[in-house]
């Protein structure tokens, strides 16, 4: 009976600590900066994005070294964009490599 009281309070803990966390950016979390053909600065906050000036919500999902940003409003509506953590400063896409600024 004790270990499934204790069965039941961890998982009643894990699921309330699921349902508290934010919808942050994780490693993305800052400014940062593709060069190349196309430079851009972008910055990650929790439930959104801003980039040449347009504020976007989005919703992101942190898998290991991979962040998956999916775009829930305006023109990329239902893309996903992965971001893929090469160091603490610097992450893939298919787009380029981007460098964080802050």
């Amino acid at each position: 009976m004790k270990k499934k009281l204790i069965y039941i309070f961890t998982t009643l803990s894990l699921l309330i600590l699921a349902a508290c966390t934010d919808n942050g950016p994780g490693p993305l979390e800052g400014t940062w900066r593709m060069g190349g053909l196309i430079p851009m600065t972008i910055q990650f906050r929790p439930g959104e994005t801003e980039a040449l000036g347009i504020i976007e919500k989005v919703t992101y999902d942190v898998q290991g070294n991979t962040v998956l940003v999916t775009y829930t409003d305006g023109i990329a509506r239902g893309m996903t964009m992965r971001y893929t953590m090469t160091g603490n400063d610097t992450a893939q896409t298919e787009l380029g490599t981007f460098q964080r600024v802050q």
